[in-house]
């Protein structure tokens, strides 16, 4: 996401620093313009600064984009806390729930950088797509919805609309949670188990989505649209979603490490099936469909019977 956001913005006027942890990594960015291993055949334009370094990147910027992976953010945050302005306005387009904490993308930058102004922007935006200018929709949330209505700003463009939300409890949720739900679709893909399943799937997962997000204080309402449904659809039915693609993989018989082993980047949603199960006992929230991916993933449950499991439960009414 991050070369994405440095091409979209940087073709908008903006002056772009792009900032990698790895020095090769940067090296390579810089070199080639092109991001080989998310965006191949995109190029990064000239105009864009590559750096792996830090001062560099945080000399006086008035907007900082994280897109470092949520397991990863609090170390890359407390390396870069010292060097980061306090009055700048950070945008976070991570998805997921840190393990052990529970902390969303955004409450991890608080509780790293102290009272900085944050805004999480999130929704179905596939970076291919964004970056062949196809039509993308997403949402900036935030408490202090002037935050939110600059980044709105700063990235609407003519493929690109924007909405804001002041719910950024339920956009961080719903864009962390889809993820889970996503495996499921997978799975569902790899045993062939049918478009109906998927129909079903994709709605009793957002009720569940829904359930805990409000226990957690987020509206419904933010569930229904772009960084929960929205989001949610994409995820579960595009062949480029890391999360499906993976849970695929187990449903053809892998194991969930074996699958892991397969993909060239961080798949968000095991981990963050990890944390979701621990709010939903936390909060007391039933979400058999997470718990039957947790089980899948790590206590090797084989597919096809948490999925006998799930449809031979008590019968209930729908609401």
């Amino acid at each position: 996401m991050a070369t994405i956001c440095a091409m979209l913005l940087q073709s908008q006027g903006n002056d772009i620093t792009l900032w990698s942890a790895f020095p090769d990594y940067a090296r390579q960015l810089a070199e080639t313009r092109e991001n080989t291993k998310y965006l191949a055949g995109f190029s990064i334009p000239s105009e864009v600064t590559v750096t792996a370094d830090a001062k560099t990147a945080m000399a006086d910027p008035q907007v900082v984009i994280s897109a470092v992976p949520c397991q990863y953010m609090r170390g890359v945050w407390e390396e870069l806390a010292a060097l980061a302005p306090p009055d700048a306005l950070y945008v976070s387009v991570t998805k997921g729930i840190e393990n052990d904490t529970l902390l969303r993308p955004c409450q991890i930058l608080e509780q790293i950088l102290g009272p900085v102004r944050v805004v999480a922007l999130s929704g179905p935006s596939i970076a291919r797509e964004v970056a062949r200018a196809l039509p993308a929709s997403v949402v900036a949330a935030s408490a202090d919805l002037a935050d939110a209505e600059q980044v709105q700003t700063l990235f609407s463009s003519p493929s690109l609309r924007v909405y804001t939300n002041d719910d950024i409890v339920g956009v961080e949720l719903a864009g962390a949670m889809k993820n889970v739900i996503a495996l499921a679709a997978g799975v569902i893909d790899g045993i062939n188990a049918g478009d109906n399943a998927k129909a079903a799937l994709l709605t009793r997962g957002l009720v569940e989505i829904t359930r805990l997000g409000v226990a957690l204080g987020a509206r419904a309402q933010t569930f229904a649209g772009l960084a929960g449904l929205g989001d949610l659809v994409t995820t579960c039915i595009s062949p480029h979603g890391r999360n499906r693609r993976l849970g695929e993989l187990i449903g053809k018989g892998m194991s969930a490490e074996e699958a892991s082993k397969t993909m060239n980047s961080v798949v968000e949603g095991v981990a963050t099936t990890e944390s979701v199960v621990a709010l939903a006992k936390r909060y007391q929230v039933q979400m058999p469909i997470t718990e039957a991916v947790y089980q899948v993933i790590f206590e090797g449950k084989s597919p096809r019977q948490a999925i006998h499991e799930l449809m031979v439960r008590e019968p209930k009414g729908e609401f």
